[in-house]
């Protein structure tokens, strides 16, 4: 859960955010370092008595420089992006498959795993809510899934476009009338997670939460079993 004054990202609670936590600071360093060594330069080009009758091999090995700069640095940042966006897309082995339907303005959950669960999931409204659970966050039927488990998210839409983010879990993904969009999704401990639609989908586009709840795989087993 994020709180009022944070400034970071959400602590990473699976494998996926943890790529893209890793990925943030590593550009993020990469980005220091660059305005560092610009400030340095310009602070000394200020400072100097540089003129125009500077040798030409100098002028030839800035220019040289400035040009190499930049390719060695966009190198250094989509190689490790083109590395976290496949392992973030690629499906390994699923223990299980849950489909999310997106409609206005609730989501549908369906576990097609040889199994007939499927429910609805609506925001509890504020009046209704128990003490301490979150406002405009908790809903009446969580989505439940095994925890340290690979589980494949299929989502889609009924109506309009929705799209599934749950931030901690580093997860985005669209929800669209007519295709199937999949994502593997797994977490490194048990818990509660929430998010929330981010495509504005109409009046009630704030109130359709999503909120996942992992859990040890025998507890799994037995809530699908009196689920069916």
């Amino acid at each position: 859960m994020p709180y009022a004054t944070q400034l970071s990202l959400q602590e990473a609670t699976g494998p996926t955010m943890e790529e893209v936590t890793f990925l943030h600071d590593h550009v993020l360093m990469l980005t220091c370092l660059m305005s560092l060594v610009i400030l340095f330069f310009s602070s000394t080009a200020m400072l100097s008595s540089i003129t125009h009758n500077d040798p030409t091999e100098e002028v030839e090995q800035l220019e040289a420089a400035w040009t190499t700069a930049p390719i060695v640095i966009l190198i250094l940042t989509a190689l490790p992006s083109v590395r976290s966006l496949y392992l973030m897309e690629e499906v390994f082995d699923p223990y299980t498959t849950i489909k999310a339907t997106g409609h206005q303005w609730y989501w549908n959950y369906e576990y097609t795993d040889n199994t007939h669960v499927s429910f609805d999931s609506y925001m509890i409204q504020t009046q209704d809510l128990q003490k301490g659970s979150p406002r405009l966050l908790e809903v009446d039927h969580r989505m439940t899934m095994p925890a340290s488990l690979q589980t494949r998210i299929i989502v889609t839409a009924e109506d309009v476009l929705h799209s599934w983010t749950v931030p901690s879990l580093g997860v985005k993904i669209d929800a669209i009338p007519g295709r199937l969009n999949q994502l593997p999704l797994s977490t490194s401990r048990t818990g509660v997670f929430y998010g929330q639609c981010s495509e504005i989908c109409g009046t009630n586009h704030s109130f359709m939460p999503i909120v996942i709840e992992a859990v040890p795989l025998s507890f799994f087993e037995q809530w699908l079993t009196t689920k069916q």
